[in-house]
């Protein structure tokens, strides 16, 4: 059984209070995978999140004649999902284990149910969300502009770089 003590370690639930842990801790549970398990499927039903205690995940995204692309990989400390807050409640990415994985499983409709009783705990996980989001995307986005950056980008920044430090090889 997952406790309010334990949940006070992760960072991202540092801004709640005693009470909204003792909550959480009642609505979560304590999961293992192996690795190799997948756990989320893109275009799937979005109907639950985890807190990451232990273990790797790899979050992918299907891209059209490339399969899946590792987009970011996450670990002790991170949040995996956040698509069950929003409509139509799909998943956006695909995440699979890396290596054995323990965690703590919310089911959505239960958060979603607490955060309608209790509207600052809504906001609260309502923003620890977005701020996954908003990571999720920031690693997309790098990971795109290192997957499609021009080769020569990099020998004519490095020709620059030389030619200002007057090495004439």
């Amino acid at each position: 059984m997952t406790t309010a003590d334990e949940l006070s370690r992760f960072a991202p639930l540092a801004g709640l209070g005693r009470g909204h842990l003792h909550t959480l801790a009642r609505a979560g549970r304590d999961v293992r995978y192996p690795a190799g398990h997948r756990l989320i499927s893109e275009g799937g039903r979005a109907d639950r999140c985890w807190l990451i205690r232990s273990g790797c995940v790899v979050v992918d995204a299907v891209v059209p004649g490339r399969g899946a692309v590792v987009v970011q990989t996450l670990g002790s400390g991170d949040v995996l999902g956040w698509s069950w807050l929003v409509p139509p409640y799909r998943w956006h990415f695909g995440a699979v284990t890396a290596e054995p994985v323990a965690a703590i499983e919310f089911d959505s409709g239960r958060l979603a149910e607490l955060a309608d009783a209790d509207p600052k705990l809504g906001y609260l996980l309502t923003r620890l969300l977005f701020e996954a989001l908003l990571e999720r995307l920031q690693a997309t986005r790098a990971r795109l502009l290192n997957l499609y950056r021009n080769p020569g980008e990099t020998r004519a920044t490095a020709s620059l770089s030389l030619a200002g430090t007057g090495d004439r090889r």
